[in-house]
């Protein structure tokens, strides 16, 4: 029939129907994992977020698990990649601690995303990808303490450490509901989240510091 709209395959859309490109989707999908849990982040919402069509999403990522996989792929660049060669180990076990806050708050959903989804064995790639993530905090940890030499560093068991790193930031932001019930009425959120870590940091340092 002259006028209808052509049916479109599952190859790159039109020319012209969109200007979105595979930035914008990542961009979204980010976006919508700061205040939606990771069941709700589906390849229509980012879509919708991003103003495309879901077959430009499937066209970029193929899949859901993919496009999430990029997602935190996308911010773990940002995660220092060599290891730091300044004498002061406490002041490079801070700037690791409040570089996990920093992961956090980029999508305050994040941890659950990999718990939840991408640690799945279903899905291996995944696996992998957040298994290394999280080994690589635990081996800094690890080598920062072997470097140290139990100098400025009291001992601790590295995975513990991470686990209870990435517990408490990451508490903070999954369990906002119940943080903005607490806080006095009014509260700036982002603050207290700022001062949250502050808090955090200074106590496990004091902590860890050697005596």
């Amino acid at each position: 029939m002259t006028g209808a709209r052509k049916k479109r395959g599952q190859g790159r859309p039109v020319d012209g129907e969109s200007s979105v490109g595979r930035d914008a989707l990542l961009d979204a999908a980010t976006r919508l994992l700061r205040d939606l849990p990771p069941g709700k982040v589906t390849i229509s919402s980012i879509a919708r977020e991003a103003g495309t069509d879901p077959a430009l999403v499937r066209y970029y990522f193929g899949d859901r698990t993919s496009l999430l996989q990029a997602v935190v792929a996308r911010i773990a660049t940002g995660l220092p990649r060599e290891f730091p060669e300044s004498p002061d180990r406490l002041a490079t076990l801070t700037d690791h601690i409040h570089g996990t806050f920093r992961f956090t708050r980029s999508a305050k959903h994040m941890q659950r995303l990999m718990i939840d989804e991408l640690a799945d064995p279903k899905h291996p790639q995944a696996r992998a990808q957040t298994r290394a993530m999280n080994q690589g905090a635990v081996d800094f940890y690890a080598e920062l303490m072997k470097r140290d030499g139990g100098e400025s560093i009291a001992p601790a068991d590295p995975l513990f450490l991470h686990l209870a790193v990435v517990g408490i930031a990451d508490f903070f932001a999954s369990a906002q509901p119940l943080v903005e019930m607490l806080a006095p009425e009014g509260a700036d959120i982002d603050q207290l989240a700022r001062d949250y870590e502050a808090f955090v940091v200074d106590m496990l340092m004091n902590g860890l510091k050697k005596r």
